[in-house]
């Protein structure tokens, strides 16, 4: 079973990073075929970079869409989810929207990522999807998602401190630690945290190959879009050719 792995950033080895994470979590149950955004932010962090990431996610299924039985979207934030889901003709899972469905059944959560713009971000993203009333709060902490990668150590205290703020000043039962680059860094700082720390890379990963499992809802497809200046590929896509 091949599932694509699409990173929207364009930041080669925080595509490594975390198809490395994830292909350690699957196993022998999938594997995955990593793309890298072609174009946009080296690591988003703004609403227009995320903006930008959204296109650059449809652009990559596009053209590597062929025989896989789903698509993960390995970016925090789930840039174009809504619009991969209209054009896809296989399931599209969100790293951001799979870590909070599953958050939610512990309770109230938080989530805790790099970059201050991601607050109000994030937290308009959780009530999009239904969950506000569980969300507990979101705390970032100053370096981005691109600067944690580059120094994952140095940020290991910040963030476990945030947790534990999540938890005993927010009220929240589990924390998700959200963010492409920060995989695997959850069950290193877990031991300073008192409530559970979720890893949405592998959160994410676990969504996505239950997904790949099942046939994707009957729906009617969208009408054919004229355009100009796009890839070939999504030409073609949109033009539902």
């Amino acid at each position: 079973m091949r599932i694509l792995l699409i990173n929207p950033n364009t930041t080669e080895s925080v595509t490594a990073l975390v198809a490395q994470h994830v292909m350690c979590v699957a196993g022998n149950a999938a594997s995955f075929i990593p793309v890298t955004g072609r174009f946009g932010a080296r690591y988003i962090s703004t609403r227009a970079s995320s903006a930008i990431a959204a296109h650059a996610a449809l652009d990559a299924y596009a053209a590597h869409r062929a025989g896989c039985a789903a698509v993960y979207l390995a970016c925090f934030g789930d840039p174009g989810l809504l619009a991969l889901r209209e054009v896809a003709d296989i399931p599209v899972v969100g790293m951001a929207e799979a870590s909070c469905i599953e958050a939610a059944k512990s309770g109230r959560f938080a989530i805790v990522t790099g970059g201050a713009l991601w607050g109000p971000m994030l937290t308009e993203f959780v009530t999009s999807i239904g969950l506000a009333d569980n969300l507990a709060g979101v705390r970032t902490i100053a370096p981005t998602g691109g600067e944690i990668a580059r120094d994952p150590d140095a940020a290991l205290a910040s963030l476990a401190k945030a947790c534990t703020a999540c938890a005993n000043e927010d009220g929240a039962e589990v924390v998700i630690l959200g963010g492409a680059a920060l995989a695997g860094l959850a069950e290193r700082i877990q031991p300073d945290v008192p409530v559970p720390v979720l890893c949405s890379v592998a959160t994410g990963t676990h969504a996505v190959i239950a997904a790949a499992k099942r046939q994707r809802d009957d729906r009617d497809s969208p009408p054919a879009l004229d355009s100009i200046g796009l890839s070939a590929e999504l030409t073609t896509l949109l033009q539902r050719k």
